[in-house]
């Protein structure tokens, strides 16, 4: 379906596909998710674009969209655009490119200077006009909302259980549950002994340290 926001200056340079999926479970158990976001490739073809000029960015699969400091993929995608290299970037839906608006608007802000258009599976927009950045400003703020629910729903439930008395945190190398769950050494001998002389070691060199003060 063609949009009447596709003009030849954003057909004259790249359509962007950007795919993440936040964990690597994910990644490997929902693959119609994936196949989804790579489908997007014909949606580009739809609006205008040859193949030839469509690329993917997939580097972010597994990683979370609650923060740019960890996604290449993101940080190439930003880059792109501010060399008008990118003339569309498309995405199933804005939580793939930004869980935080402290990341969404700057992408905003930079699309719309550099002349870039966003589309989702709900239509496509410009970020440089009033009515684009609102709608995409809403959508932004939705997908951050989603994600402050989902952590208050985990935290809610991580706290129920810690009052229960059932909340099994990762233990430390050397412990262990035994049936009943009541926490102890673990009973493998040869890790006992390495933990001894780790720590028989570390009380030397202390007291060495000490004594050269």
């Amino acid at each position: 379906m063609k949009s009447e926001l596709v003009k030849p200056i954003h057909l004259a340079r790249r359509a962007v596909v950007y795919i993440r999926q936040s964990t690597t479970h994910q990644v490997v158990t929902n693959q119609e998710s994936l196949r989804l976001q790579y489908a997007l490739r014909q949606r580009a073809i739809e609006l205008g674009w040859h193949e030839a000029g469509i690329d993917v960015i997939d580097a972010d699969l597994g990683i979370s969209g609650a923060s740019a400091a960890q996604r290449s993929g993101f940080k190439e995608l930003v880059g792109r655009v501010g060399l008008n290299e990118v003339g569309l970037i498309l995405s199933i839906d804005v939580t793939r490119l930004a869980r935080n608006c402290s990341d969404w608007y700057p992408l905003l802000d930079i699309c719309g200077l550099h002349g870039c258009l966003i589309a989702d599976r709900d239509g496509v927009y410009d970020p440089g006009s009033a009515n684009g950045r609102l709608l995409l400003g809403l959508k932004g703020t939705i997908s951050e909302l989603e994600l402050h629910t989902i952590r208050s729903r985990l935290t809610a439930g991580l706290l129920a259980k810690a009052e229960r008395g059932e909340l099994a945190l990762t233990l430390p190398i050397g412990l262990v549950r035994d049936p009943s769950g009541v926490v102890v050494k673990d009973p493998n001998l040869e890790v006992q002994e390495r933990l001894e002389l780790l720590f028989e070691t570390f009380l030397k060199t202390a007291h060495h340290c000490q004594g050269h003060a």
